[in-house]
């Protein structure tokens, strides 16, 4: 009798665990990762000075004071980042000469593969490497692609998890002030 008393107690215990390990998992998985606060808006932008991933020159975020900075985080492996390349490509055409700056920070990639990507793909704005994310931890990037509006001020506008669309660069470039759609 105790060895069947024994056995029900360690299913039990069995069906316990996997039955709160479902209910864990399953209540994290099913949440929006734009519902995620945006914990950087609003607030000044962490500063950052990234080489380009050619090495050709170096941006320093601070010398974009007073414009617009549209800031993605990408890497080549993302296919959800590559549905958005025509999107920032036309953002960066559009508004380069009226105070928006277009950059692209490689995050949890390598140079190399960043490199070969942009020059397969003709991306025409500044890339920029990111050695050990450290630029993509300090604004909190939780997934790719991930984009963030820094006004001319220097603050967060507006974070965008996910690819982005025309529309939603034409609202954020609006909004601004000093705003460069005109």
């Amino acid at each position: 009798m105790s060895w069947s008393w024994r056995r029900w107690a360690v299913l039990a215990a069995v069906a316990a665990v996997v039955g709160s390990t479902a209910v864990l998992l399953g209540a994290g998985l099913g949440h929006d990762p734009n519902r995620l606060p945006a914990v950087l808006v609003g607030r000044p932008a962490p500063d950052f000075q990234l080489a380009t991933i050619d090495g050709s020159q170096r941006v320093h975020l601070a010398d974009l004071r007073g414009q617009v900075v549209v800031l993605n985080f990408w890497a080549s492996w993302c296919v959800a980042c590559q549905q958005e390349e025509g999107v920032l490509g036309d953002a960066f055409q559009r508004y380069r000469d009226r105070g928006v700056s277009v950059l692209g920070v490689s995050f949890q990639d390598s140079a190399t593969d960043a490199g070969a990507y942009a020059k397969a793909h003709r991306i025409p704005w500044p890339l920029l490497d990111d050695p050990g994310s450290r630029t993509g931890l300090a604004y909190g990037v939780t997934g790719l692609p991930e984009t963030y509006v820094i006004g001319p001020d220097g603050r967060v506008a507006h974070k965008e998890t996910g690819p982005v669309t025309t529309g939603l660069v034409e609202k954020w470039v609006s909004l601004l002030p000093g705003s460069a759609r005109r």
